[in-house]
């Protein structure tokens, strides 16, 4: 019995070992970018001290300065115990160029690991001499170049780069804010970034924990990081500008020490701060209008596009529910974009769409996919066609509109359950008749009362005016619903009608936003709201507005120059609220109100 249970004890430590064996890993590590002239470290670990026959790696295009020291480390986190033993080597960066350090191997028992390979981009050395002297501090932070008690301009700056600087409206362009340093650079007291008229923007969503590199930048090596990013989707035509940025950056530097008895406690340096205002420059993009000939279902997509479509059945009944559903898939505008319209036969009853938008903000613009539900209902049986669903856009890579069709949907609509076989107004069916339990009443014997001769209700006033009555009342139904039909036909008019019933609607949905704190989709619902309403009070299809065009437009309808004014403040408040700096909830209140109050007046100025 003892024999068997030392048996299976060394297969369980044999089993442990190979298992520890399978948990071996060797890697190498060292920096991304270095300097001319500068050291670093070359890094192997492995988490095991059962090492043999470590190879020293083969590193040309740098000096061996030091190594390989060796070094070991133990953790032990909550009973987990991790033991490292790691290989340096200091080497010294030669010449300018992108170096591959390949992998090197070494020996647990029996086996044989191979590290990974290491890539190091050596950029040339600093033309200034006090990066020269400088670079010794490099390798635990950002060093200080500047002396005093000031900052030079060359050692701390920001800048703004535009992706694009010649672009056609609603085209995305991407804004980047850099920060490039040789100072210790301890962050800003305020940023004041601008308002970027006439831009539809959306920032970049970046990383909090923003990683600093080397980068070779006019003769000089800094310390970078991307700051902010903007997408911007130009809302106009012509040449537009973006105001400088400000920043109000806290520096800390090493200043020596005057007074001795300082001095020998802080040795001969004390740290100070140092406050300097940064600006951008101005930057202008050329906006170009988009070209002439437009189709006539042009739905303002500006970027590259698909289009599928589906439908849930086309094999139903009478009230069975239809479901459309559209995809436009792609890289642009997308939330700008408005919904294609789905011609459904006149039986159907038709839905407001739902749309679910499923698309994230990149450098290039919106991409994803806009999905949009098309709910009908058939009221009567027969076989009906859903005609081919149209989606136009401007394409950027071929500078061209293109037309994107679905294909066409043959339903067919089978009579559903119940006698019904007429409709009502196309909505509702007529309700089944009951059948009588006897074919034949008896006659009642009691309690009847009987008319005086001449007094019979048939042939009396009372009994004509049963007859004229309804008659007259069908006559003048008639009459408005064929007064309704011609008013239905003229679409700018019901647009225009209905202008202040939907922008009400959207601002509800945006109350119900603001309600819940989300600042970004409370603000887009409010351009909505006041560009769509501007929109179907004028007349004018939303990618041809602009706040110029919309100063005329207005002026033309009688509205006073104040009201203008009031309105085109709106536009500014509800796009500059979101960056700006203070109570964001405060600033959705106010915006909110303003743009509530605005399109109330508006409404009882406009003269038709």
């Amino acid at each position: 019995m003892r024999k068997i249970v030392f048996l299976w004890m060394a297969l369980f430590a044999t089993a442990l070992y190979c298992y520890a064996d399978d948990k071996v890993t060797f890697t190498a590590s060292a920096p991304d970018v270095v300097a001319v002239g500068d050291q670093f470290r070359l890094s192997y670990t492995v988490n095991t001290q059962k090492v043999r026959d470590f190879r020293a790696p083969s590193v040309s295009g740098f000096d061996v300065l030091m190594g390989p020291s060796r070094s070991y480390s133990r953790q032990d986190i909550n009973g987990n115990v991790t033991e490292n033993l790691t290989y340096t080597y200091i080497l010294l960066a030669k010449s300018e160029g992108e170096y591959t350090i390949p992998g090197t191997t070494l020996s647990v028992g029996r086996e044989q690991y191979l590290s990974n390979s290491v890539k190091i981009k050596v950029l040339p050395a600093d033309k200034s001499s006090d990066a020269q002297d400088d670079r010794s501090s490099r390798e635990g932070g950002r060093g200080t170049s500047s002396s005093g008690t000031s900052v030079a301009n060359n050692d701390l700056f920001i800048t703004a780069t535009l992706s694009k600087t010649n672009v056609y409206e609603q085209e995305a362009i991407l804004l980047t804010y850099k920060i490039y340093t040789v100072v210790d650079l301890r962050g800003f007291d305020n940023v004041k970034l601008p308002d970027f008229k006439g831009f539809h923007s959306q920032e970049v969503e970046l990383p909090n924990d923003r990683r600093w590199g080397l980068e070779h930048y006019k003769g000089r090596n800094y310390h970078s990081t991307i700051y902010r990013q903007f997408v911007l989707f130009p809302q106009q035509s012509g040449k537009l500008t973006i105001d400088a940025a400000r920043f109000d950056a806290s520096i800390e530097k090493m200043e020596e020490v005057v007074d001795p008895f300082e001095a020998f406690f802080s040795g001969g340096a004390g740290r100070i701060q140092i406050k300097k205002t940064l600006m951008t420059p101005k930057l202008t993009v050329d906006v170009k209008s988009l070209p002439a000939g437009k189709p006539a279902d042009f739905s303002g997509g500006v970027g590259e596009f698909t289009l599928s479509s589906s439908i849930n059945s086309t094999d139903v009944k009478t009230n069975d529910a239809i479901t459309v559903k559209l995809v436009i898939s792609g890289t642009g505008n997308l939330k700008l974009v408005s919904d294609p319209e789905i011609k459904f036969p006149e039986d159907f009853e038709v839905y407001d769409p739902k749309v679910d938008n499923k698309f994230r903000l990149t450098n290039a613009g919106l991409s994803g996919s806009k999905v949009i539900e098309y709910l009908a209902i058939p009221r009567n049986a027969g076989t009906y066609k859903i005609p081919p669903i149209r989606f136009s856009y401007f394409d950027i890579k071929s500078q061209s509109y293109k037309t994107l069709t679905t294909e066409e949907y043959v339903v067919q609509v089978a009579k559903g359950a119940g006698n019904a076989t007429q409709t009502i107004a196309n909505f509702t069916n007529k309700e089944d008749l009951k059948v009588l339990n006897e074919d034949i009443r008896f006659i009642k014997q009691n309690d009847v009362k009987l008319m005086p001769r001449g007094k019979y209700f048939y042939g009396s006033t009372t009994c004509w005016l049963f007859y004229l009555i309804p008659g007259i009342v069908f006559a003048a139904c008639f009459i408005l619903y064929r007064k309704q039909i011609a008013a239905n036909a003229n679409v700018a008019r019901v647009r225009t009608k209905k202008a202040n019933k939907v922008a009400v609607k959207r601002m509800k949905q945006a109350g119900k936003l603001l309600a819940a704190n989300k600042k970004d989709e409370f603000y887009d619902e409010v351009l909505k709201a006041l560009w769509g309403y501007i929109s179907d009070k004028l007349t004018i299809p939303v990618s041809r507005l602009s706040k110029d065009n919309i100063e005329e437009e207005l002026r033309k309808y009688g509205v006073a120059d104040d009201l203008i004014k009031e309105f085109l403040r709106a536009l500014d408040s509800c796009e500059f609220a979101r960056f700006a700096p203070g109570d964001a909830n405060q600033a959705m209140d106010k915006v909110y109100t303003a743009s509530f109050d605005v399109i109330s007046k508006m409404e009882n100025s406009i003269k038709h």
